[in-house]
């Protein structure tokens, strides 16, 4: 057996195999097992791994100079980067300022907001309203943000004060016969509801994900939805920050996630798929508008940390964001994603314990349930996500399981975020193999005969 090592692993006893390489979709362990990874990790891995340029552009950056703090000095990357950036963002969102994370981009978003109030005059506007079943990060003022309630338990004594309003889950919470649309301006008024009740006059921000990722499972909004919340925010003066730290920079088929809403939030956070985990970068983008207060104000962010635009991270990450383009990527996704949905409902539209099939691009889930017509959830005790990502694990997949998906305590989903450069047939063996694990999986438990 081999003997535990000094690294303080998430599970504390022992430790997970050793990853030794990567190739395309595939890891592979020090024993040379293959793992088809259907995740990206959490929705990093966008272009998988051994793309060259990326590798070159790294090592090119670390010779020529591997670090310089950002209050002394910009550099050619993180220029370069952020005028990508600014390109493909949509309205006067082109301001970006880099971090190393996507909790520390929210972190940041929720300072910027805070600051921006300052500036003009409104120091009444301390809070912040969210949503239950959302995640934005782990650090506590980013926890404090997310609703995900198993992850906040540990720390509830320690974190801000943040509003949580309903979240918008058309499976979980329309009525029968309700519209999609009449759903998502029901759940938009939640936030014009919570307003009210705290004095409109004292909320800086509304944070979202465009897209619900890993707390829930890939839940998209409603239709008219974030349009509803845009018009809600303007009118009352409170700024919109959306998250898209693990739906943005691709992986929904658009640069934003948002932009297939037509909705332009004041800011929005990014990371995962924006340096594809070849190096760890964050960004905060926020509009010209809120830039503009700062600079005719005070004059500087009152933030900062020692790794922002890292010059290696910027230099990866133009170079991840130059293949996405180059190599038509998000178009790959859109359509790569309409294959994953038609196999997805192929395999599992009339399974017995698949309720819901949901999601965008590269970025979909099942939610698993123990009959489809009550949408009844299974046990929390049998840890039905647990087992499933075992279960493909000892088969060879990597997948992004949940549970908790309901309201943090019932529900199990499978969240899939496979890297932007899959292709069908990839796409076609991801789905083979989930569908023989959720099988294999829910014989263990005597769910299907």
């Amino acid at each position: 057996m081999t003997p535990p090592g000094h690294v303080f692993h998430r599970a504390a006893q022992g430790r997970p195999p050793m990853a030794v390489g990567g190739e395309g979709l595939w890891l592979i362990d020090a024993e040379g097992r293959r793992y088809l990874d259907a995740c990206g990790g959490a929705a990093v891995s966008a272009l998988g791994h051994g793309h060259p340029a990326i590798a070159a552009a790294i090592a090119e950056q670390a010779r020529r100079m591997a670090y310089a703090h950002s209050g002394f000095f910009t550099s050619a990357p993180a220029e370069a980067l952020a005028e990508l950036i600014a390109e493909a963002t949509p309205g006067s969102l082109d301001r970006i300022w880099f971090t190393g994370s996507g909790s520390e981009a929210i972190e940041a978003a929720i300072k910027l907001a805070r600051q921006y109030h300052l500036e003009r005059g409104e120091p009444q506007r301390t809070r912040v309203i969210a949503r239950r079943q959302s995640y934005h990060g782990n650090t506590l003022g980013a926890l404090s943000a997310g609703g995900n309630a198993v992850r906040r338990a540990p720390y509830a004594p320690l974190l801000i004060s943040v509003s949580h309003i309903e979240p918008c889950f058309a499976y979980r919470h329309a009525l029968p016969g309700e519209t999609a649309e009449a759903y998502g301006a029901r759940a938009a008024q939640t936030l014009e509801e919570e307003l009210d009740r705290l004095g409109p006059e004292t909320v800086m921000a509304f944070l979202a994900e465009t897209v619900v990722g890993a707390t829930a499972g890939a839940v998209p909004p409603a239709p008219g939805y974030l349009r509803r919340i845009r018009e809600i925010c303007d009118r009352h003066g409170v700024l919109l920050i959306l998250d898209e730290v693990m739906c943005g920079a691709g992986r929904t088929g658009h640069f934003l996630a948002c932009q297939a809403d037509g909705v332009v939030p004041d800011m929005v956070a990014l990371a995962k798929g924006l340096g594809a985990g070849y190096q760890p970068i964050g960004a905060l983008v926020c509009t010209a508008q809120v830039h503009r207060a700062i600079a005719e104000g005070s004059g500087a962010f009152q933030h900062g940390q020692t790794y922002g635009a890292h010059a290696i991270g910027c230099a990866a990450a133009l170079a991840v964001q130059k293949a996405v383009r180059d190599e038509h990527l998000l178009a790959r996704v859109r359509d790569g994603g309409a294959h994953l949905a038609r196999r997805l409902g192929e395999r599992f539209g009339a399974h017995p314990h698949v309720g819901d099939i949901r999601g965008r691009g590269f970025l979909q889930a099942i939610e698993l349930v123990t009959e489809r017509d009550g949408k009844t959830p299974f046990d929390p005790a049998l840890q039905l996500h647990a087992r499933i990502k075992a279960e493909a694990f000892a088969r060879g997949l990597l997948v992004y399981p949940g549970g908790g998906t309901i309201d943090g305590r019932r529900g199990d989903h499978v969240l899939l975020a496979p890297p932007y450069i899959a292709t069908d047939t990839e796409i076609d063996m991801i789905v083979d193999r989930l569908g023989d694990v959720l099988d294999a999986t829910l014989s263990s438990i005597g769910a299907l005969a």
